[in-house]
């Protein structure tokens, strides 16, 4: 299944952003993954923002850049939402509301703890009313929501897709149960056919396991460590490959006993 990277946004410790996050992988900067974004999306209006949870500002943070530096209307993109958590700071509120001596939920944290919540707020922000599919696949969901978005475009639904996978860390004690090393998101706008400002040509193939390969690490200790602390870093020897333009393949582990091998070709100018 073959699909096209027009675009990508991606957020981290130490990256604010697709630009940096070149500059990291080309050694043009030191990795400082104590530096902490702290995203506030100018798609949505400013008090919004501030009400909303990390979720929504990481994801929409990422999905904003992507479709900016592709040029094309968010409007006509479909969506994959991806996360193996979703809204967990919500979810902490809720059971301690729960508690509490007068177990209340506010029916504001209600409403923002449904997993789609991201997706909700992209589509309001964004005025997109396509197609849009949130889902989570535990430490598989950055290869779950690729997956869908390439089967999307290779069934003919759509034209572009925008898919946005992320997680961040759940206070404690839910912490505890899933412990995630730190916040990361990334988004990429994809479709079937290249632009004259394409990053990248990606073919996705299925793997039973055991393949006779491993998923593919970072060299960079701290980056490998972020890779695996975060369902959504998995992303990161993809990205990786796109900054340095290798044609390389990318091989994650997708759920108990598959696997995927990610073939890379950069789009040259």
């Amino acid at each position: 299944m073959k699909m096209v990277v027009h675009s990508v946004g991606v957020l981290g410790p130490g990256i604010t952003n697709w630009e940096s996050c070149q500059l990291l992988f080309k050694e043009q900067k030191p990795y400082d993954d104590s530096v902490m974004p702290d995203p506030m999306p100018s798609i949505l209006p400013a008090n919004e923002c501030r009400r909303s949870s990390d979720v929504v500002r990481w994801s929409l943070q990422v999905a904003q850049e992507a479709v900016q530096h592709s040029q094309l209307d968010p409007k006509t993109m479909a969506t994959v939402f991806a996360s193996s958590g979703g809204e967990v700071g919500i979810l902490h509120k809720i059971c301690q509301s729960l508690e509490s001596p007068t177990p209340l939920v506010s029916p504001t944290l209600f409403h923002q703890s449904v997993h789609n919540a991201a997706a909700g707020y992209w589509s309001i922000a964004s005025g997109s009313q396509r197609s849009s599919t949130s889902l989570a696949c535990y430490d598989s969901s950055f290869g779950g929501g690729l997956l869908e978005a390439v089967t999307l475009l290779s069934a003919d639904q759509e034209e572009s897709v925008l898919f946005v996978t992320y997680d961040t860390p759940a206070p404690f004690p839910l912490h505890d149960t899933r412990p995630l090393l730190a916040p990361f998101a990334v988004a990429f706008v994809l479709s079937k056919r290249s632009l004259p400002n394409s990053v990248s040509m990606l073919n996705i193939t299925l793997l039973p396991t055991p393949s006779n390969h491993v998923p593919t690490t970072m060299a960079h200790s701290s980056l490998e460590r972020l890779r695996l602390g975060n369902p959504a870093a998995r992303s990161l020897p993809l990205l990786r490959n796109m900054t340095l333009k290798l044609a390389d393949s990318v091989y994650v582990d997708f759920l108990d006993n598959l696997q995927l091998r990610i073939d890379h070709q950069p789009c040259l100018p």
